[in-house]
């Protein structure tokens, strides 16, 4: 059955995005091995579900519509799929940078790591907790394969999507991999803006619109059409997620404002504020930026450096000149005029954001 939905209307396809999500994960429920503790399905049951702004299935969605595909089932089934997906992004990346926070609860190597310690159980805390968060972003990568294949649209059209699919994954945890080697290497603007390239931009827009379009059969005039606005807008969205994790209020992000700092996170905006300091500057990024023991106070002088220097104020151009550019990709693209509403309004979002 088709259901109509308004081109606008994000909230109700994230409603439908969560039904799928919520049905899947309860039919994996009865198929959890006998004997096994369910602390990582129920785990991952909650985060699945715990909110998040569903961007990857909205653009994969309406890369489907803009290649000429109906609504219904099978479309908001694959594209939910990208949401396990990024959930297996998520609880890797909090490993690897060290987060404790996530949409305002424990990341999941905290709540594994907590759970140890509450307990008294043998060995590490610390380990248990990396290490059972691990094994849950593997699954949620293994379910995310699984929904995609079954989202009930022919194999002939999962097979293209499915290329795409493979690509994303690939340049993702490519992306991670540059994303540690930059932390330890140089430390500039280009290595940076080539870590949000291929780490998040892509990820984030292009390829979830590139499934979309082409598990609907798009031609190659298309595909790039939607790389030309997906690019520019994915480095926008990544650029104002720096932003945020250095600048925004960590009651509506849901994560620490010291994380980035202490980890040292070798972004755009730090890559431009190292470049642009006075000497008196550069010691005092030296000396704080990725300090594990970074306080408040020591935070609130990082962020006056990064003031004083203009990069923040850069960061927001870089912004506007990406999102702009993508505006006019998405005007000249061959979509119709709901589908380019619709991105319109997404782009909008993934840009000017408190989140």
């Amino acid at each position: 059955m088709t259901v109509a939905v308004a081109p606008a209307d994000a909230s109700g396809l994230r409603a439908r995005f969560d039904a799928e999500l919520a049905a899947f994960l309860d039919r994996q429920g009865p198929q959890w091995p006998d004997g096994a503790p369910r602390g990582v399905f129920t785990a991952l049951h909650r985060f699945v579900l715990a909110g998040g702004k569903r961007l990857r299935p909205l653009f994969c969605y309406w890369g489907w519509r803009g290649a000429g595909g109906g609504d219904g089932r099978p479309i908001v089934v694959a594209a939910a799929a990208l949401e396990l997906f990024h959930a297996f992004a998520l609880i890797h990346d909090d490993i690897l940078d060290g987060s404790d926070r996530r949409r305002g609860e424990p990341s999941v190597h905290r709540l594994f790591a907590d759970l140890h310690a509450r307990s008294a159980w043998r060995g590490d805390p610390e380990a248990y907790g990396r290490n059972t968060a691990l094994l849950c972003g593997d699954l949620c990568a293994a379910w995310s394969d699984q929904m995609f294949h079954e989202c009930g649209l022919s194999s002939e059209q999962v097979q293209r999507g499915y290329a795409v699919f493979a690509l994303m994954r690939t340049e993702v945890i490519a992306g991670e991999y540059l994303d540690l080697v930059s932390g330890v290497g140089d430390g500039s603007v280009a290595s940076a803006l080539t870590v949000i390239r291929m780490k998040a931009a892509r990820y984030t827009v292009t390829r979830p619109l590139q499934i979309g379009a082409t598990l609907a059969g798009a031609g190659p005039e298309l595909v790039a059409a939607l790389a030309e606005f997906g690019d520019p807008l994915g480095d926008a969205f990544q650029l104002r997620d720096d932003v945020l994790g250095v600048f925004g209020d960590p009651a509506v992000t849901g994560k620490s404002v010291l994380d980035d700092l202490r980890e040292g996170k070798p972004t755009v905006m730090m890559a431009l504020a190292r470049s642009a300091a006075d000497r008196a500057q550069t010691a005092r990024l030296k000396e704080l930026f990725g300090n594990p023991a970074l306080d408040a106070e020591g935070a609130a002088e990082l962020r006056a450096v990064i003031e004083a220097t203009g990069a923040r104020e850069r960061i927001e151009q870089m912004i506007r000149v990406r999102a702009d550019a993508a505006l006019a990709a998405l005007a000249a693209a061959p979509v119709d005029a709901g589908t380019r509403d619709a991105l319109g309004d997404l782009a909008a979002q993934a840009v000017h954001r408190p989140r």
